[in-house]
């Protein structure tokens, strides 16, 4: 079976040389670093990836690590180094929770005074990114949704469950390993 990723690893079998994924790491990953330039211009020392945490505590309050990840979804051992980052960055403390086993989480004063600025920020990235969804001929939302209605019907991990199948079908066959040419 071909499909439009073929030939994309030059030819050295190499499998993790094709990535369906890594134009839109690549895409978030440029928009983020735009944002950072434009935190830069400004004099806002805060990592774009710091102004979701901040802005939630800074809305809901002091939360445990756990908290704060769950209302974030992320995990809790994420969310934890985040926390060190932000520490170190003198953008939060800790204090004791509601019970011996706990802390929570608390927004200094420096962070506080940033808060404007990074609501504001979110708001107009949202602004920008709904502009430029506008823009394509199809929106990233409407591929999502769709996306989501095709893996509704079928789940990703059975169409990979297909594909190796058939990736593991064609060796044992042939015993030569469709990939590289090889004997299994």
């Amino acid at each position: 079976m071909t499909t439009e990723h073929d030939g994309a690893a030059g030819g050295s079998g190499d499998p993790t040389e094709l990535d369906f994924w890594g134009p839109l790491r690549d895409l978030r990953k440029a928009m983020d670093d735009d944002i950072g330039r434009l935190y830069a211009e400004r004099g806002v020392r805060v990592q774009p990836r710091y102004t979701m945490p901040l802005i939630r505590l800074g809305r809901r309050g002091p939360m445990t690590i756990r908290a704060l990840a769950g209302s974030l979804d992320v995990t809790h051992s994420a969310m934890s180094q985040t926390v060190s980052l932000l520490k170190r960055d003198g953008l939060v403390t800790t204090r004791p929770g509601t019970d011996a086993r706990t802390r929570e989480v608390v927004l200094t004063d420096r962070a506080r005074r940033l808060l404007p600025f990074l609501e504001a920020e979110w708001r107009a990235t949202e602004e920008a990114a709904a502009e430029l969804d506008a823009e394509i001929p199809y929106s990233l939302r409407r591929v999502v949704r769709d996306m989501e209605a095709a893996l509704s019907r079928r789940s990703f991990k059975a169409r990979i469950a297909r594909h190796l199948a058939e990736i593991e079908n064609a060796r044992d066959d042939t015993g030569v390993s469709p990939e590289d040419g090889s004997g299994a």
